[in-house]
């Protein structure tokens, strides 16, 4: 039995795939289903209602015009997360808000971000596993596990320099992953 983070990611995907090819009732219904969605996300970071609204709105606005970026190949809910976090992001740089949290309640905010962490780890997964192995395995010694440049050098072989140009042009590749470029 699949969780509800599988099944509302392959139907809101189903929904994505059909109003790219044109389907406007399944595009109203991605939006419409879309809403409940962004306002638990962005209600459980803001303080208002009209607030969170206001970018629940923006963010189905920032969907409708980015739409084509979207990459069938990858998962649907962390295309919609990242635009809703930007979105967020820039309410908070322009009304100059930082937030802080108090520390009796940091347990409550890392059990929310740990289903995101979860999801985003997942999807990092997925696009690795689309890179050649080699590059692939480098990227993960020096961005994830957390090695030097010359550490990674020294367990591949590879010089330096080689090492520096194979994880430039492998977060180059992502990145075009990411954009929906092939």
């Amino acid at each position: 039995m699949r969780n509800p983070q599988e099944t509302a990611e392959s139907e809101l995907k189903a929904l994505m795939l059909l109003a790219l090819n044109g389907d406007g009732v399944a595009y109203h219904r991605l939006l419409k289903a879309l809403t409940p969605h962004l306002r638990g996300y962005f209600s459980r970071r803001l303080n208002g209602a009209a607030e969170a609204e206001d970018l629940v709105q923006e963010t189905l606005i920032a969907i409708h015009t980015k739409r084509a970026s979207f990459d069938p190949a990858l998962p649907f809910t962390a295309w919609l997360y990242a635009i809703a976090r930007y979105k967020m992001i820039d309410h908070f740089r322009k009304a100059g808000i930082r937030k802080t949290l108090p520390l009796e309640e940091a347990e409550t905010v890392v059990a929310d971000y740990d289903s995101e962490a979860a999801e985003a780890a997942r999807d990092v997964g997925e696009l690795l596993q689309r890179l050649p192995k080699a590059k692939r395995e480098l990227l993960e010694k020096v961005k994830l596990e957390g090695l030097s440049t010359a550490e990674a050098a020294a367990a591949t072989g590879l010089s330096e320099s080689a090492v520096k140009v194979t994880i430039h042009r492998s977060l180059k590749a992502l990145t075009k992953l990411i954009g929906g470029q092939p």
